[in-house]
């Protein structure tokens, strides 16, 4: 008996082992797109529509799931990113107009989260002029001199922060009968601005760099076939874990901040903080303004990666931070070149970062279907595939949530242009 015992404590280490051995790329990924414009999305979303929003978040977290699980899927059985396999399998051109729209709206998203890392030490008293090239030599730095086991680490570590929303969360006393309610029987509101408010929670949850990134991810890794349930697992935590994240920051905008409450108007995650002081306290201002850094320096670590590797891969660059400047030379300009022009740009006065954001939105609203069909007819290729193509079920599931975050995408576009 003590024998059979001891194998089965053996054979649960040994799995412990592998899982820790491929988490990672879900995980960071889904963090990350906490970033600072989702922080604000969030923000918004509390303080100007309170806890009504908050039933969004279990279709999202269930579209998240089905659109990384396929995307991780490809990358641990095809060895490629996902740029590799749209080349491959509908060629140089449409690749390359594809390419141009992830980098546009990649680039937008890259300044909005050094405006992030700005923002959020200015409520320390940092000004911008010291944060940002700081914040800029950081990021560049830990990528290009470190190995992918390395950089993977340290990103794994900043995935930790983001619980400072979530004990933020428990330090503002919370009707959780009130919010239960509102998740479990949401009052869907047809006015325009909630219409749009709901479009943006739901469309800044899943972007085109996601799906890029944790593929070109498990790529470089190098995660077998035996072991893409332990992957699987990674993903499905990650995608609960953002949005657990998100659930708090929007409990906490909309207790603290709506009906008035707030002192200013809420445009951005730094106004959310600055508002949350005098209400919430210093403890719980503090918080939120380090999550908002994190979240910056973190995404702004990603975003750039994200789109060496997707534009690299595209044109059969080599790409890899575990290769150096000579094996890849592409790459690492390219990454160098997003990071440092993108904070170069928020150091200039009046910079219009609003109208860069809202421009990114749209043309990452135009992107997301175009990749989302893309990666339904590579995954249901045998000859991609093999045996690991989706099942009837799942491809029915997934075509209506492709078929539903496409048009809201698309409204997100329009509204954006309104």
């Amino acid at each position: 008996m003590k024998l059979i015992e001891s194998l089965k404590s053996n054979h649960r280490v040994q799995r412990l082992v592998i899982f820790l051995s491929v988490m990672g790329p879900g995980i960071i990924t889904a963090n990350v797109d906490n970033d600072a414009g989702g922080i604000t999305t969030y923000s918004l979303a509390g303080a100007n529509f309170k806890y009504s929003l908050l039933w969004t978040l279990i279709p999202i977290t269930v579209a998240l799931v089905l659109v990384q699980e396929m995307c991780n899927r490809m990358g641990v059985i095809t060895g490629k990113g996902l740029s590799d396999l749209i080349r491959e399998k509908f060629g140089v051109k449409i690749t390359f107009y594809l390419m141009i729209m992830i980098l546009l709206t990649n680039f937008g998203n890259i300044i909005s989260e050094f405006a992030g890392i700005a923002a959020s030490l200015e409520l320390f008293g940092v000004s911008k002029y010291v944060s940002v090239p700081a914040g800029a030599c950081i990021v560049w730095y830990i990528v290009v001199k470190g190995s992918y086991k390395s950089v993977e680490k340290v990103f794994l570590f900043a995935c930790v922060f983001y619980i400072s929303y979530i004990i933020s969360g428990y330090m503002v006393e919370q009707p959780w009968r009130e919010i239960m309610g509102e998740v479990i029987r949401p009052r869907i509101d047809f006015k325009f601005d909630y219409l749009l408010a709901c479009v943006g929670v739901i469309g800044t949850t899943i972007a085109p760099w996601m799906q890029f990134y944790q593929q070109a991810s498990v790529a470089e890794k190098g995660i077998q076939a035996e072991n893409y349930g332990y992957s699987k697992i990674d993903t499905i935590v990650g995608c609960i874990v953002v949005n657990i994240v998100a659930f708090f920051i929007i409990v906490v905008c909309g207790t603290v901040l709506f009906s008035g409450h707030g002192q200013q108007p809420i445009k951005t995650a730094a106004d959310a903080a600055s508002a949350l002081r005098p209400l919430a306290g210093d403890y719980c201002y503090y918080l939120f303004a380090l999550g908002l850094l994190n979240a910056s320096l973190f995404a702004a670590s990603i975003l750039p990666l994200s789109t060496a590797y997707s534009v690299c891969e595209s044109f059969g660059w080599e790409t890899g931070v575990d290769k150096n400047f000579t094996e890849a030379p592409q790459f690492y300009i390219l990454y160098t070149l997003l990071i440092f022009i993108g904070a170069g740009i928020i150091l200039f006065p009046d910079i219009p970062l609003i109208r860069i954001m809202m421009i990114s939105q749209v043309i990452n609203g135009l992107a997301l279907p175009f990749v989302l069909v893309c990666m339904l007819i590579i995954i249901n290729d045998r000859k991609i595939m093999r045996e690991y193509v989706n099942s009837k079920f799942y491809n029915v599931i997934v075509v209506v949530f492709t078929a539903a975050i496409s048009v809201l995408s698309l409204l997100l576009v329009i509204s954006s242009a309104w």
